[in-house]
């Protein structure tokens, strides 16, 4: 999934953005409301955790502006501000949820799933499974005839994305606007190279077909056997 992190502290930065990546997010960050603004109009988010303290701007009026603008993602504030006042304003304003710092990153990241499991698409299951292959969002592990897949955190993501969408054909700008940040590159092959290494790690379980490569289009993750390349 791909998540807008606003928020402008430093150190905050650097330990939510970790945090997150490691949870298999592809994170995008804006230190500003007019980055954020930017990055919302030229991206599509799944999540987004504000902080309402900008340099340049309170980020409850950036909330608004967010929903006004046509962002659909579920929006969680993260703040000090912890007068019930703050949080009716919040939630009124357009976020879903409201979490005030310090704060537990477990914590924050149960409320994220939660988010993401009623968002704008169908509600998300903790257990995809596709023939053989069977996916665990909690724990984001992925099993092949009851193998235990050796992923990195990116293939999960890519596995995961692609799990949640079976059956559909995927184009590889799908694959780039929620599984990387902005730092991907559109004329790379690089997510080429990473479904290669999906398949290869789903071999030794003979789950290597349910990777299919549709031409000219994209990528389609079926255990239907009848359906041809």
């Amino acid at each position: 999934m791909r998540l807008l992190l606003i928020e402008d502290e430093p150190l905050t930065v650097r330990m939510l953005a970790k945090g997150l990546r490691e949870q298999a997010y592809a994170v995008d960050v804006a230190p500003s409301a007019r980055a954020a603004l930017e990055l919302a109009s030229d991206n599509i988010y799944d999540l987004i955790v504000l902080d309402l303290g900008l340099p340049d701007g309170d980020g409850l009026t950036l909330c608004r502006d967010l929903r006004s603008g046509g962002t659909p993602a579920p929006i969680l504030i993260l703040t000090a501000r912890d007068s019930v006042a703050a949080r009716i304003a919040g939630l009124d304003g357009g976020a879903d949820d409201y979490l005030l710092k310090p704060f537990d990153l477990g914590e924050l990241l149960a409320r994220l799933r939660a988010l993401a499991r009623r968002g704008t698409r169908p509600p998300q299951h903790e257990r995809l499974e596709i023939g053989d292959l069977v996916l665990d969002t909690r724990s984001q592990e992925a099993y092949c005839s009851g193998v235990l897949l050796p992923l990195t955190t990116r293939e999960y993501a890519l596995l995961e994305f692609m799990a949640r969408r079976a059956g559909q054909v995927i184009t590889r700008g799908d694959i780039a606007e929620h599984v990387w940040d902005n730092s991907y590159d559109p004329l790379s092959n690089v997510i080429d190279v990473y479904v290669r290494r999906l398949r290869a790690k789903l071999t030794p379980g003979g789950c290597q077909d349910v990777i299919r490569t549709r031409r000219g289009a994209g990528y389609m993750l079926s255990a239907d056997r009848t359906i041809q390349d």
